[in-house]
Order: structure tokens, then C-alpha cells, then sequence
């Protein structure tokens, strides 16, 4: 929750597999959905509607590539997306391991083929980094009912490459600006996979697997379609900015999350954040990230919910490499971070979100209505703004549990919000629903 003053006025089968990374080595997240024992591809033509119900998260099958040092270091992540009774897979090490180590609430544990067979002959990169038939990374993050989502918007039979690049520019200059990023993930259609046999070979001077799978798409003539809600985070310090800049599309992975500060700043680690962050995620995982903005007409604010929405992301992470000044410049708009911390925004976090089966907001809701509640984060004694956000001790935000259709996520647009007119003293509340069909969103002048 982010504010902003007016400063003038107060100074059948579903076969797609899934790629994603881990730092150090560059490994491939294979997750192929795959029907049921007992599942029959139904007879339909393929409408919104049909193609959206038949895709669902125990069509899936993830494949986690790891290894046995980072594994008892980086499982922790798994958990926090890993739903045994729904979901299929089974992560990948490079040596044996005991039956101490089986977790029920995690994926088995398997062991990767031998690769000494594979050609590779990039000079600085580990062997590893070719087993590109596994799976996923074991410090990148999913949310898995945004997963499925998004995928079900494709039709499983055509040739499909689904992804999204880095936002480091100088990552996207050495690599490529087509390329989907293997620490974000990638879908590949299960038609388009059973081709790649016989190209990965061809390209043993490539470091990652990513690179060799597009080198191959390449080859067949199959470009990148980009889905902006998977996340490669080719950055360091503080994901504030980026987060708060999300766009309007179903927020799907994080890499690189052993780099990154807690994005709840008050909190003591991030595993802690993110667990607080999944917690929100159980309830409605659609609306995460999701930013609406909306204006108090009484005091002149701009309200954006439910983390800060802004049209360019503040920079307030650092980059990846600092070993040139080329990695300053990101693929992505960035504007520089307000060095007056009396002139910047007044930020709520989220501080804890609840769901019930009746409508509290009658007016405008109707059944499964979610209340969020953001805290206050402060972060310098700005007297001459104490008579203004500061004094707003929380805020409520009302809500029905986002499920876009499958046509608003071919044609995504943001939710709309109003400060509900009780909103007084220490306390706001805001509603949240969906926009009217000619409604703007405008400051009052």
C-alpha cells in the first residue's frame, strides 16, 4: 500500500513443460502436464471456456533439478509452494541419497542420469549445467494456481515457447532479448518438446540450458511468447521497486531469492517474508502484485493497492554484476528512488488478510469477501507531513476473490478501487472490484 500526496495543495492432454534456474548452477525446471490414468481427452471445439477447465495443477508434473549441497539449504523454498495431495514430480540429484531424506511433504527424490556422454565445452561453466531434460531451480518460487491460469489461456496441440527475459539489460545484450529466461521458467508445449532430441547436442558452447533450447527453437522457426509474470530478478537488495511496478498480468515465479532482501522489510529473513507473502497467496493468488489506484477526493490522496503501483518501478535494488557500467540500465523503466525520505510515499505492508462467506460490503460485493490489512512502515520523523498519511495508524481493503476469465487474460486490465466515505481518523478503507466498462481513473482536479 502506497501513498501519494499532491505536494502543490500541502508541500485432453496438457503437455507443457516448465523451465526455471537456480544461481549457481544453470539447471532446467521441466514441469509437463500429463493427463490422469483415468482422464480422456474430452470432444470439444476449443472455446475460451474449454480451453481454460480442461488445464489443471494435477495435470502437471514437475521435475526439480538440484543438487545434494543445495537441496538441505534451499528445500525450505519447495515448501512453500509444493501441495503434495495436488501436485506430481520428483526433484533431481547428482548423487545417491538415504531414506532419511524423503520428505512427504516435498517431492521424492531422484537421482540425474550420467551426462559424462553430453557433449559440452563452455570453458566457464560447470558440466551440471547441461542436464537440460529436468526441472526446476531450487531458489526460484511458483505460484502455482497463477501458473495453470495463465498456461490454460494456450491451446496444448500447437507449438508454444512461453516465457519472458531478464530485466538486466546487459544480461538480455550477452544473451539474447528473445530468450526465456531458465531462473523465471518456461513452458514448452509437450508437441513442441519431443522435437529437441535430436538439436541439443549441436550446441555444446552454450552455458545454460536456456540457451540451448532457444538455439533450437531457433532452428524450428518457434519465437518467444512472453508472459510478464515470470520473474528471472537479475538484481540485488531491495525487490520493492520492481514489486511495486508489477504489471497487469498473474504473478507467477521469483528467482534469485537467496540475493534479495526481505520484501516485508520488517521482517527478520526473507523465508519469513515469503511465507507472510503465501499466506496472503492461499486466499486470493490472482489479485498478489495485482495494483489499483484510486484517489481520497477529502484529502487529495492517491491510494494504490495492494502494494504500491507506480508506472515506472523505483529503483531501489542494485544490479546484478557491478563489474560494468552497462548493468545500471535494465530492460525494464526505472526512475530513480526519492533520496528525500520525507518527499517519498507513505507505505503500508501488508500486515495480515481474511476471508469470509458473507458479503461485508454489501453494496458492491456479493459472497467470499477478502479483508486485507496493511501496516505502517516509517521510516523518518518528516514533522511537516504528520498532519497528513501519517496519521492513518491502518488500512482495510475489501475485496472479492480475483478469478480473471479466460478473455481478461487475453485483454488484462487493472482493477478499480474507491476509499469507502466512513474512511476517517486512523483508520481507511478502500474497495476493490472490477472496473465498470467506461470507467476512468483520473486525478480529481
Amino acid at each position: 500500500m502506497l501513498f501519494l500526496q499532491e505536494f502543490a495543495r500541502y508541500h485432453s492432454l496438457r503437455s507443457i513443460i516448465l523451465i526455471s534456474s537456480i544461481i549457481l548452477i544453470h539447471l532446467i525446471i521441466s514441469f509437463v502436464l500429463v493427463p490422469k490414468s483415468n482422464w480422456k481427452l474430452p470432444h470439444f471445439s476449443f472455446s475460451f471456456e474449454d480451453i481454460s477447465s480442461a488445464t489443471s495443477l494435477d495435470h502437471i508434473v514437475f521435475g526439480i533439478a538440484s543438487n545434494n549441497v543445495s537441496w538441505h539449504i534451499r528445500k525450505n523454498y519447495l515448501r512453500l509452494w509444493w501441495k503434495p495431495k495436488t501436485m506430481r514430480g520428483c526433484v533431481f540429484l547428482d548423487h545417491n541419497t538415504t531414506s532419511s531424506d524423503q520428505d512427504n511433504l516435498l517431492p521424492p527424490l531422484c537421482m540425474s542420469r550420467d551426462t559424462t556422454n553430453f557433449l559440452y565445452a563452455y570453458k566457464g561453466g560447470p558440466r551440471s549445467a547441461i542436464r537440460v531434460r529436468r526441472g526446476t531451480y531450487d531458489d526460484t518460487v511458483f505460484f502455482p494456481e497463477n501458473l495453470v491460469k495463465v498456461l490454460s489461456k494456450y491451446d496444448y496441440k500447437l507449438w508454444y515457447y512461453i516465457g519472458s527475459n531478464s530485466e538486466s539489460f546487459t544480461q538480455n545484450s550477452f544473451f539474447s532479448f528473445d530468450m526465456a529466461y531458465g531462473g523465471g521458467g518456461f513452458a514448452i508445449s509437450y508437441p513442441l518438446a519431443t522435437n529437441f532430441s535430436s538439436c541439443i547436442n549441436r550446441y555444446p558452447g552454450l552455458y545454460g540450458s536456456d540457451a540451448r533450447i532457444t538455439s533450437c527453437l531457433a532452428e524450428l522457426g518457434v519465437t518467444l511468447t512472453k508472459e510478464p509474470g515470470f520473474h528471472q530478478v537479475d538484481m540485488r537488495g531491495d525487490l520493492f521497486g520492481l514489486l511495486a511496478a508489477h504489471p497487469v498480468a498473474p504473478l507467477i515465479s521469483l528467482h534469485h531469492l537467496d540475493i534479495m532482501n526481505p520484501i516485508f522489510p520488517y521482517m527478520t529473513s526473507s523465508m519469513k517474508a515469503l511465507e507472510h507473502l503465501y499466506e496472503a497467496a492461499e486466499h486470493d493468488p490472482q489479485r498478489i502484485m495485482q495494483q489499483t489506484v484510486c484517489y481520497d477526493r477529502w484529502f487529495l490522496w492517491t491510494v494504490n493497492v495492494p502494494l504500491p503501483y507506480l508506472l515506472r518501478a523505483q529503483k531501489t535494488f542494485r544490479p546484478f554484476q557491478m563489474d560494468n557500467y552497462m548493468n545500471n540500465y535494465y530492460n525494464i523503466d526505472v526512475r530513480e528512488y526519492e533520496a528525500d525520505r520525507c518527499r517519498r510515499a507513505v507505505v503500508f505492508y501488508m500486515d495480515q488478510v481474511s476471508s469470509s462467506k458473507r458479503g461485508e460490503i454489501q453494496s458492491v460485493y456479493r459472497n467470499n469477501a477478502l479483508q486485507s490489512m496493511y501496516a505502517k512502515l516509517i521510516h523518518a520523523n518528516c514533522s511537516r507531513r504528520l498532519a497528513l498519511p501519517l496519521k492513518l495508524e491502518e488500512i482495510r481493503v475489501f475485496s472479492n476473490k480475483y478469478n480473471p476469465s479466460f478473455k481478461q487474460l487475453l485483454a488484462p486490465r487493472r482493477l478499480c478501487c474507491e476509499v469507502l466515505p466512513s474512511s476517517r481518523g486512523k483508520v481507511m478503507e478502500i474497495a476493490v472490484r472490477e472496473c465498470k466498462d467506461e470507467e476512468w481513473t483520473y486525478m480529481p482536479s
